[in-house]
């Protein structure tokens, strides 16, 4: 595993755990962080040893959004340069959480403590959210004057449905653990502290089944909302296709006949 400043990156039975790791900061993403995210998503990515991911936050906070220095720097940006800066950060900002998004294994985010803005938004674009009873979700981008950026306008409605959405973007207000579990923003609760061995033990878990089967599965899923059923029918089919050559499918079925035949043999 490469070193980094900004995060922490670790692998154990298969499951890469990633850390943020500003926590004088409460994990707020910096530049320097992102670019860190991206290298370290690319190789987890590419990894075929990691089977699923976890992310989590060091110290109280999971992730308090985009870092106020950026804003800073912005808001002192020349008028002219204001907003190709801005899209330029955008594309960045975007690409890590596409990253996220698109892991082709499972991920969870192993929420420790306040996940605000960008930090919201980067827990639910994880395929689970295991919340700390410490954590907390807002969505607090309106009281900068801004909306949210990080992929929370696709993401929260497909959680908790539209009004509900509405609601927690057009307020901002903050959302404590149990009701995030009770909307639809958290999967699972852990007591303080549990969190993120809880994370882990689930990854281990789903991390158990065909690599090949979980990254085509999650292809078509990520997209189903979007689809008619013949779309999700004829990617199925293709998908179903690669599975059949894959060397977990073969194995499986193999150690399946051998099974049967085996009892077989025993009930004769």
């Amino acid at each position: 595993m490469a070193d980094y400043e900004f995060i922490k990156l670790q692998q154990d039975r298969g499951v890469a755990t990633l850390t943020l790791n500003r926590p004088e900061k409460r994990n707020a993403i910096s530049d320097p962080m992102r670019t860190e995210l991206i290298h370290a998503l690319e190789s987890v990515a590419q990894d075929r040893a990691i089977k699923a991911l976890v992310l989590t936050g060091t110290g109280k906070g999971f992730c308090a959004g985009g870092d106020i220095a950026g804003m800073q720097r912005r808001m002192e940006a020349p008028a002219g340069e204001v907003a190709f800066n801005g899209w330029a950060r955008q594309q960045r900002v975007h690409h890590t959480i596409n990253l996220l998004f698109r892991m082709p294994k499972p991920t969870i985010a192993a929420v420790n403590g306040a996940a605000a803005g960008l930090g919201a938004d980067t827990a639910l674009s994880c395929d689970f959210v295991v919340a700390s009873e410490m954590a907390s979700f807002t969505w607090s981008y309106i009281a900068r004057g801004l909306i949210p950026d990080g992929g929370g306008m696709y993401f929260l409605p497909r959680r908790i449905g539209l009004p509900r959405a509405k609601e927690l973007i057009y307020s901002g207000r903050r959302v404590g653990a149990q009701e995030a579990l009770a909307l639809g923003i958290a999967d699972r609760l852990a007591p303080a502290g549990d969190e993120l061995s809880t994370a882990q033990e689930w990854a281990a878990e789903l991390a158990q089944g065909s690599s090949t089967a979980l990254a085509l599965s999650k292809s078509i899923l990520d997209q189903s909302s979007e689809l008619t059923a013949d779309q999700v029918f004829a990617m199925g089919s293709q998908a179903q296709g690669i599975c059949y050559t894959s060397s977990e499918h073969r194995a499986s079925v193999s150690a399946f006949l051998a099974a049967m035949a085996a009892a077989k043999g025993e009930g004769k």
